[in-house]
């Protein structure tokens, strides 16, 4: 008796493995035939590697903001890219430097993605310079949705949550929300 049950517990166990491997699965990329909207189509993972958006140009569409901010692959790249074309240089991993600071809830040009989108594009004056035609569109609203996840402004299950490296700052996953509230610019810096 004790010799056909231990095939059969066997056997069991084997399905059980077998099923509870694809727990743990999780898909990064877009499914295969999906739109080619710049948010759904998988992206190179070099900076620059698409066709540049020129300044002055306005994208196709509104912008694919909502699609891009509920894809933790997409927000995660905009993380990348954002370290990638040295953002860090000026705003200090969001907490701001030269540039201003960026996980907090006073947004000088908006806080909206469009807005956020135009400021990485044509520039702003004192300082931040017009990126438009440098960075593709695709990863202009990756960033764009990364710069937002600084302020707590996205879900936290889509929000990076932590950096490979050292950081000054807690995971952009576990910020509370910063209420944007629109401030003055900045005066300009008299000369001498």
């Amino acid at each position: 008796m004790s010799a056909r049950v231990l095939p059969l517990a066997a056997a069991l166990v084997a399905v059980a493995l077998a099923t509870g491997c694809e727990r743990e699965r999780r898909d990064f990329d877009p499914p295969k035939g999906a739109s080619s909207s710049p948010a759904s189509r998988s992206t190179s993972n070099r900076p620059g590697a698409a066709e540049p958006l020129r300044p002055g140009l306005r994208p196709e569409r509104p912008g694919p903001a909502h699609e891009v901010e509920s894809n933790a692959f997409l927000v995660n790249n905009g993380k990348r890219l954002f370290r990638w074309y040295n953002c860090n240089g000026c705003h200090a991993q969001g907490g701001g430097g030269m540039g201003p600071p960026l996980m907090d809830a006073k947004w000088l040009y908006g806080s909206t993605p469009q807005q956020i989108f135009q400021t990485i594009v044509e520039g702003r004056p004192n300082g931040m310079p017009a990126f438009g035609g440098r960075i593709p569109e695709d990863q202009l609203w990756q960033i764009v949705a990364y710069v937002r996840s600084m302020s707590g402004q996205l879900r936290e299950d889509v929000a990076p949550g932590r950096s490979d490296g050292i950081s000054a700052a807690p995971p952009e996953n576990t910020r509370r929300e910063a209420k944007p509230v629109r401030s003055p610019p900045f005066p300009p810096v008299p000369r001498r």
